[in-house]
């Protein structure tokens, strides 16, 4: 057990106002952590009986066997002992709460956007790292489980986090926010994503990113970015909200702009001019939309109280994510294919990034570049103009060969002009053997689509190739 709990459960029962019962004479009354996920459960932690497809109290005998310190659950289960609340989604914001406010001299940040969010809040989290004592989620927890529970993972001595907050409809950031209540939030940038669920589309969207500044702290920093459509109306509603404005992009004037992107190699090379200063930095994400993510890094942290230098020796070690750009070279037939991971998820407004970042990097003669989508999902009534819209944006970049797989693909594989066509098939599973049949040694293969069209399993594949 930690010297200094996460948790004790006297706590938890000030947290929540539950009632402490099965709590053995002389045994620990103290966690070191805290989840809802049975399997994942490790000795010490909190298990919170949430109730998801299943109810969280059918796993309450499993977590106890695995070593859970206390269970948060509606009723007395046997095994050991249990917090009793009313709710237990209720009882996780209530320690969000408290987690939150007793780690007091916390600077907090918070990131949304339709494109970048995942990618920002890690590349902050590498320099508030670097910077002193740091909390972020282990991965993109950014709903309404995520948000409070990476706040209850929060310890008491924490010096600085951020946080990932997402939604797929209006008012889901306003409560997120609310907990968290940054110092300074990111919108990353507002365009088609999860539009099925927003009738006056990009508006909607961008309504309900601005929800970010509700939990924004008086006098807080709004960071925007200025190359965004919807600039103007974030401002007005950051402003609105008492928020102070940092803006980041490729426009002359603002905070962080972006001068010149050179891609060399698997690396960028980035020049920026920041708060009128001159700077020169390195990323391992060869995309230019991801140099303009780091201007907008560098503003948080500067907010955070991180040093520019730190800052800047920070996003020199980001190291590209998993699904989010990570390049992989792959010994293949003789030579050697080069397989960049994108298939974490995809919109038309990451798809042309990517499309873009891909024709820019340099092409050797013997080499290929080739594109792999699956298709890109929530877009509404607009899906199928919307992918065949792709044709255009593939045709101004200097791609070779592309792969389709997906229902809402084909409308993009019959606007594709016949010498692009590589290969086309409805399932994922279809498409890879023509893939790696076409492929030879000096390809570079991009894979890019989102989560529900399984965009992960091509790019999966491709990695095992030996």
């Amino acid at each position: 057990m930690a010297d200094t709990p996460l948790w004790t459960f006297d706590e938890l029962a000030k947290a929540t106002g539950g009632t402490l019962t099965g709590v053995s004479e002389g045994a620990s009354r103290q966690a070191t952590g805290v989840n809802f996920d049975s399997r994942a459960l490790q000795p010490g932690d909190v298990f919170l009986a949430l109730k998801g497809v299943r109810d969280g109290h059918d796993f309450v005998p499993q977590a106890f066997q695995s070593g859970a310190a206390i269970a948060v659950t509606r009723r007395p289960i046997e095994g050991g002992p249990c917090l009793l609340v009313p709710d237990v989604q209720t009882a996780l914001e209530d320690m969000a709460v408290f987690a939150r406010d007793r780690a007091a001299g916390a600077k907090r940040g918070a990131v949304t956007g339709s494109v970048g969010k995942t990618s920002v809040t890690q590349m902050v989290m590498q320099g508030l790292t670097q910077a002193g004592r740091a909390h972020s989620a282990i991965k993109s927890f950014n709903n309404h489980i995520g948000v409070p529970l990476t706040l209850a993972r929060m310890p008491a001595d924490t010096m600085r986090a951020v946080f990932e907050i997402g939604m797929n409809h209006a008012d889901e950031i306003t409560p997120l926010s609310e907990f968290v209540a940054p110092h300074a939030v990111i919108i990353t940038t507002v365009g088609g994503a999860h539009t099925e669920n927003f009738p006056d589309g990009d508006a909607g969207v961008a309504r309900a990113k601005a929800e970010i500044f509700d939990g924004l702290l008086p006098g807080g920093l709004a960071i925007l970015n200025a190359d965004n459509p919807w600039f103007d109306f974030l401002c007005q509603q950051a402003r609105g909200a008492g928020a102070l404005i940092a803006a980041f992009g490729e426009h002359n004037g603002v905070d962080a702009q972006l001068i010149e992107h050179r891609i060399n190699g698997d690396r960028a090379s980035v020049a920026a001019r920041f708060h009128g200063r001159d700077i020169i930095f390195s990323l391992a994400h060869t995309g230019r939309h991801q140099a303009v993510n780091a201007l907008a890094t560098l503003l948080m942290l500067e907010a955070l109280d991180v040093d520019l230098d730190t800052s800047l020796l920070a996003l020199e070690s980001f190291a590209a994510l998993d699904g989010r750009g990570k390049v992989t070279k792959k010994a293949f037939r003789g030579g050697e294919i080069t397989v960049i991971d994108e298939s974490y998820n995809a919109n038309p407004v990451s798809m042309r990034a990517t499309l873009e970042s891909l024709g820019a990097q340099p092409k050797p003669a013997d080499s290929r570049k080739i594109v792999v989508l699956t298709d890109m999902l929530e877009l509404g009534s607009e899906a199928a103009a919307l992918h065949a819209g792709l044709a255009s944006v593939i045709e101004a970049q200097d791609i070779d060969r592309v792969y389709l797989a997906g229902p809402l693909m084909r409308h993009l594989w019959n606007a594709l002009p016949q010498a692009m066509r590589g290969g086309y098939a409805e399932a994922v599973n279809e498409l890879t053997a023509a893939l790696i049949e076409g492929l030879q040694g000096g390809d570079v293969i991009m894979v890019k689509g989102s989560n529900g069209s399984k965009a992960g399993l091509i790019a999966k594949t491709l990695l095992a190739i030996d």
